[in-house]
């Protein structure tokens, strides 16, 4: 019986060493740091420290360990199995698993020769060349009082015609200050006038430029604003936002508390829809803030309270949702955002199961998600002001309502939507039912889909190196009809980007990939 029980011991000792013994930084664990955690964790990013070899992320392979097995990092909060969205930056449980078994092995190299080439990070945009860009025209001190600073920039566009945005990148000068920016268009010199009025740089507020309440924000035309570690996402092909002629970007920047005197000159690249690429619909967007007839009672938390406040937004017309940007503060807990259509049908959008206000940005769906004219959003936002918030920044708690400051409180849910149009039903922005098993290794792109194409097609590739991509439509003569992507950057793995063909005449063309040591090109028809 003895030697039948160690010999059942031994066996699972020897199963366990030959599962870790597979586990090395060159097989398995590389992939995961460059994917997941190198594009912050670089020389000049926002990432405290880099992490792009081995010798570096072997030495904070315990703080690694630590933070993936927590889900502190990276930091992506929404749960994966209530909502899948773009650009998704989560470790799966066996990413997190095989982090500890290498580490529990002493963290061994293994094969330098099978180790994944480093990505090849651009020193500027991930996106290419902007079309425009926009600089504050002086650096602004954020003083060391260890408290926040919320400060709005004037950057005047000086555009002479209107122009439709595709996408806008954010480039704090400071990345150690900048926690996060807000983005919105003025057409009427309101913030400018402002700003001229004080005799500093800018001008201090929060939320509205206009005058600070909440109901001000409802009529505030606001852009993809910037958090640390998120890639700048494009609209949909035909999808964009109209910026006009004259107008002013006003940046609204959160400087983090800081314990010594520090400064940022921040800019901004945006890149414009090009003539090859129609503008079929407006990004519009609705923000759900805590009026009484959102959330049907005062937006009061009294202190030692957990308090939870439900909002609706009905509807008004038939639209198709594109994004949601979850925000509160230090007291936030928890959010759960659902979509119920007339019929009854339940459409989950995000669940947020701990908050954290250190990393908060926008999630854009992997689809449309059609909401039919009377079609109810339901958001319940839950807070704790209690001792056993640790996070709560008074102690004792005090009775908290609206605010501006980190130490005040918000329900701010904006939701980014297009007019519905028939199809939009079918219209994914990733294809979920490739079966990569049956795919070779390396650089590849998938044959396209659908094929042949009506209106939208999804465009699949793989990388095995993170690198600059040039994504270009030729004729069946291999002419250039249209660029999809310049010198956009991709790292390792897996990517999906929308095709509209509104402006393809009916016939075979052929999508090509081209990084820095390699082409790769499917034919397609258009009919």
């Amino acid at each position: 019986m003895i030697r039948i029980i160690l010999f059942t011991f031994f066996i699972a000792v020897i199963t366990q060493y030959q599962g870790y013994a597979q586990v090395t930084y060159s097989n398995n664990i590389a992939k995961i740091i460059y994917t997941k955690c190198s594009s912050c964790h670089r020389d000049g990013e926002v990432g405290p420290m880099s992490l792009t070899k081995y010798e570096e992320v072997k030495a904070w392979g315990e703080t690694i360990g630590y933070v993936t097995e927590n889900r502190i990092m990276p930091p992506w909060q929404a749960d994966p199995s209530f909502g899948n969205y773009l650009g998704e930056n989560y470790l799966t449980e066996e990413e997190i698993t095989s982090i500890k078994d290498w580490i529990d092995l002493g963290m061994p190299r293994g094969d330098v020769q099978e180790e994944p080439d480093f990505p090849d990070f651009p020193k500027g945009s991930v996106l290419g060349e902007p079309d425009l860009v926009l600089e504050m025209s002086e650096s602004w001190l954020h003083k060391g009082n260890s408290t926040d600073d919320y400060r709005y920039f004037v950057l005047p566009t000086n555009l002479t015609e209107d122009k439709v945005i595709k996408a806008v990148e954010f480039r704090p000068g400071n990345s150690k200050i900048v926690h996060h920016a807000l983005l919105f268009e003025d057409t009427e010199g309101v913030a400018a006038a402002k700003d001229a009025a004080t005799p500093e740089y800018g001008f201090n507020g929060f939320g509205s430029f206009n005058d600070g309440n909440a109901a001000s924000i409802l009529n505030q035309k606001q852009f993809p604003g910037y958090v640390p570690g998120e890639k700048p996402i494009r609209f949909p092909d035909g999808v964009g936002q109209k910026l006009h002629k004259g107008s002013d970007i006003v940046a609204q920047i959160h400087y983090a508390p800081w314990p010594v005197n520090d400064s940022d000159q921040s800019k901004i690249n945006i890149f414009f829809m090009d003539e090859q690429e129609t503008l079929e619909r407006e990004l519009q967007g609705h923000i759900m803030v805590p009026l009484f007839d959102v959330i049907n009672e005062p937006f009061f938390i009294s202190p030692n309270q957990e308090k939870t406040f439900r909002g609706k937004y009905t509807v008004p017309v038939d639209v198709s949702l594109v994004n949601i940007t979850p925000h509160m503060h230090l007291l936030g807990k928890s959010w759960e955002v659902w979509l119920e259509k007339p019929g009854g049908e339940i459409v989950n959008l995000i669940k947020i199961p701990d908050w954290d206000f250190n990393w908060q940005g926008s999630y854009y769906f992997n689809r449309y998600i059609v909401a039919p004219k009377g079609s109810i959003v339901h958001a319940k936002a839950t807070y704790d002001n209690t001792d056993d918030n640790p996070n709560n920044p008074s102690n004792p708690p005090k009775f908290v309502t609206w605010g501006e400051g980190t130490t005040d409180e918000m329900y701010y849910l904006p939701i980014g939507y297009v007019p519905y149009e028939d199809g939009d039903e079918s219209i994914r922005f990733d294809e979920s039912t490739l079966n990569i098993s049956e795919l070779t290794s390396g650089n590849m792109l998938y044959p396209i889909r659908p094929n042949p194409v009506n209106k939208q097609a999804v465009i699949g590739f793989r990388l095995d190196r993170g690198q600059t991509l040039n994504i270009e439509i030729r004729d069946i003569n291999g002419r250039l009809v249209r660029t999809l992507r310049n010198s956009e950057f991709y790292n390792i793995g897996e990517h999906f980007i929308n095709m509209s063909t509104s402006n393809l005449a009916i016939g075979a063309y052929t999508i090509q990939l081209q990084g820095s040591n390699f082409v790769r090109s499917q034919k397609f028809i258009k009919n």
